[in-house]
């Protein structure tokens, strides 16, 4: 019974460990990330909404540090395309519901994107498009799931506490059949999130959360080995503008037009000084391994394992992550251009 309460006991300090690093190295990267965002662009960049043309649904699911009690989880569904009544495809719309959970607190938004799409060539292959988003989101803590040795603790909030908020975001995106690059810029209004409430009556001001806004640059190409092999390289610069920069490398390759596999590795760097973060932390560098096979031509399946190579590794039992995507037509078929499949 001491063994089992023991090994629980280190588990719980682990994840509260792991939750500090990652809090004091971001100081307030609080966006979620999926590792296949590289199969769906929406999730970074509102100026992706109809880039594949038809009508795209996809959903996500992501488990992290599977060893860890209260571990985070997250959730998202999606819809864009370019609907039929727009012009030669001069508009991409698009929608997001995400849900985030680690311990006590939960995450809930809804996400609308409007993409203009300006045709760069004749054919309509090579396009810039400039998009913007709107949000509402819901950000909350449970009192009741944080175990304190005094219940009437006033900094504690009893049951459920919670706050709508109103987000906007802005990004431009550029592709053509061999190359894309994008840059956004997410959770525009940087502020901090305060609830008020009444304990033992008297009136408290929580703090939630504070937000802060989010870049993404984006950039990758593809590159025909042969017929059946197509290389797909590609990078995402992410940075709050207050912790350290993350930088993803990613390397995939498609097999017979059918079978995506390679993966991806992250990692931190300091491109300039913060004088707020404290010197010698440790680097949540990860390394993804990644599968997406196209079951047919409208039907995407795909699977992500992470692990992280600090020296937490040992501790946080890997990351699962699932996805599905589904092609509707919105018009008769004709020949089209296979280059949305690949960005």
């Amino acid at each position: 019974m001491h063994k089992i309460f023991s090994n629980m006991y280190s588990k719980i300090l682990i994840f509260f460990i792991l939750l500090s690093c990652l809090g004091q190295m971001a100081q307030a990267q609080q966006e979620v990330q999926f590792s296949q965002y590289v199969f769906n662009g929406l999730a970074v960049n509102p100026a992706y909404a109809g880039y594949r043309g038809d009508t795209h649904l996809g959903a996500s699911f992501r488990k992290q540090w599977t060893s860890l009690p209260g571990a985070p989880q997250t959730g998202a569904v999606s819809i864009d395309g370019a609907p039929s009544w727009a012009n030669d495809e001069t508009v991409g719309l698009g929608a997001q519901v995400l849900w985030d959970k680690q311990g006590p607190q939960e995450y809930l938004s809804f996400t609308g994107s409007y993409a203009y799409r300006i045709r760069l060539d004749e054919e309509g292959v090579s396009r810039l498009c400039l998009g913007i988003g709107a949000s509402l989101s819901q950000y909350a803590v449970k009192g009741d799931m944080i175990s304190v040795l005094d219940e009437n603790d006033p900094n504690v909030p009893v049951g459920k506490v919670s706050t709508f908020q109103p987000d906007a975001s802005f990004g431009v995106y550029y592709y053509n059949p061999h190359f894309y690059a994008g840059v956004s810029v997410m959770q525009l209004f940087t502020r901090e999130l305060n609830n008020r409430i009444i304990i033992a009556g008297v009136d408290k001001e929580f703090l939630t959360i504070r937000k802060t806004k989010h870049m993404y640059f984006t950039a990758g190409g593809l590159l025909n080995l042969s017929g059946d092999v197509k290389l797909k390289p590609s990078i995402m610069i992410k940075d709050d503008f207050n912790g350290p920069t993350s930088l993803d490398f990613n390397l995939f390759a498609l097999l017979s037009e059918k079978l995506w596999i390679g993966g991806s590795y992250r990692t931190a760097v300091n491109i300039w000084d913060h004088n707020n973060l404290k010197s010698g932390l440790t680097k949540t560098n990860a390394a993804s391994a990644m599968i997406e096979y196209f079951a047919t031509d409208r039907l995407r399946i795909g699977y992500a394992y992470d692990v992280m190579t600090n020296r937490l590794s040992g501790y946080q039992g890997g990351s699962h992550e699932i996805s599905i995507g589904f092609l509707i037509p919105n018009r008769k078929m004709k020949e089209r251009i296979i280059s949305p499949r690949y960005f």
